[in-house]
């Protein structure tokens, strides 16, 4: 297919790096994104031109740096489909996303004897604050079960959902095998038990688009690292409804509208999630993030990368020994993969002396190496700016290592 790659490449100055006198070939998209000039520029522009604290100002500054954030939350809440910017929360992170819905949505709805709904899929961000919730209010944490080829099996699925369910939360796409999960199925069916639904989108937004009302989910957090834009930002995403009914998540300034020693009344939507001053920068750039990809064009993204899966998976299999772990018929661009006996560590070292950057180990997904019999995997994941010929590389590279390590 046509895809201008060569000219996105030029909006990212990182890729111009050598490593160990070697061009960066960077395969390590799921841990977190590069960043375009455009990014960059803006990040430098708000300190430069508009650093102030939001929301309490009459000044200038104040009044640039508080339209600036909140045009970024109308950004994401146009570009995900949310009904409204109130439905857009600012986060640390998909992580922080989680543990809000689990310290207050959870805290306030989830009692003893009622269950939560995982799969051996996720992320230990999506397992750890279920598990602490059910600790706690005395709750059972339910695990749907895989396929060999890294896919929910559904009809276990269904086994599990009771009118004991309460939440079902899973990953839109798994960060370690790439797996494209049937959310929309999933939280047609916990809804019909009267269950809400939490979908950790942090893999899934930086490479197709995610209607949070066509999936209808409930809750819905994504990371901003991720998607090309800043670190220590991200957005939950829950509807209105729910989310005014639920308590704060941490008390501070901000998220209240009148202060006395009697008491404390709360602040509306979307702020009474954000106590304190907020990573303004990070929200502000987000947004410009966000237009960036939607500049390109996310069915344009999406095309591309399923060919760069395609040649990939191609390719990697024509290596002696090597193995994919994860050969769903739905996948996004994540390839994971062991080599015969080489530990994926001593892979990664070898492949890093030829500039090369991957990941290995278990991806924060124990459980889910655990199901597979492993440890880890090499893990190659791919974005936009990536091309056939650095897959190429990888190839040589993989062959390099196994001749070096026998």
């Amino acid at each position: 297919m046509s895809f201008p790659v060569t000219e996105i490449r030029k909006n990212f100055p990182i890729l111009d790096l050598k490593v160990k006198g070697k061009p960066l070939i960077y395969l390590d998209n799921a841990a977190t994104s590069q960043k375009p000039l455009r990014v960059i520029n803006a990040i430098k522009e708000y300190y430069e031109q508009t650093n102030s604290n939001i929301h309490r100002g009459a000044h200038y500054l104040a009044n640039k740096a508080t339209e600036a954030y909140e045009n970024s939350r109308k950004t994401i809440a146009v570009h995900i489909n949310a009904n409204s910017e109130r439905e857009i929360n600012f986060v640390r992170g998909t992580t922080e996303a989680i543990n809000l819905v689990a310290k207050t949505y959870g805290r306030k709805y989830i009692k003893a004897g009622d269950e939560i709904i995982v799969s051996e899929l996720e992320h230990h961000s999506n397992i750890v604050p279920w598990q602490m919730l059910c600790e706690e209010v005395g709750a059972t944490l339910k695990v749907i079960p895989i396929n060999d080829k890294g896919e929910i099996i559904m009809l276990e699925y269904l086994k599990l959902l009771t009118k004991k369910t309460k939440l079902v939360s899973t990953s839109y796409v798994s960060n370690s095998l790439g797996t494209i999960n049937p959310v929309k199925e999933i939280i047609a069916r916990a809804h019909e038990v009267g269950a809400k639904v939490f979908i950790d989108a942090a893999q899934a937004l930086p490479h197709k688009k995610v209607d949070v009302q066509d999936i209808d989910c409930d809750f819905l957090g994504f990371s901003g690292h991720k998607v090309f834009g800043p670190t220590g930002i991200g957005v939950l995403y829950g509807k209105e409804e729910i989310l005014a009914d639920m308590p704060p998540f941490m008390g501070g300034g901000e998220m209240i509208k009148t202060v006395s020693f009697k008491g404390t009344v709360y602040n509306d939507l979307p702020y009474k999630f954000e106590a304190g001053t907020p990573h303004i920068e990070g929200g502000i750039v987000l947004g410009e993030a966000i237009n960036y990809i939607n500049d390109i064009g996310l069915d344009k993204i999406s095309a591309y990368e399923d060919e760069l899966l395609r040649y990939g998976t191609i390719r990697l299999s024509e290596i002696d020994g090597l193995r994919i772990i994860g050969t769903a018929e739905h996948k996004s661009s994540v390839i994971s993969f062991l080599v015969g006996d080489i530990h994926p560590y001593d892979l990664g070292v070898l492949l890093n002396e030829q500039g090369i950057a991957i990941r290995t180990g278990h991806h924060c997904c124990q459980p889910l190496m655990d199901r597979f019999g492993i440890e880890g995997t090499c893990r190659a994941s791919f974005a936009f700016y990536n091309t056939e010929e650095e897959i190429d590389a990888l190839i040589a590279g993989i062959e390099k290592a196994v001749t070096i390590l026998g």
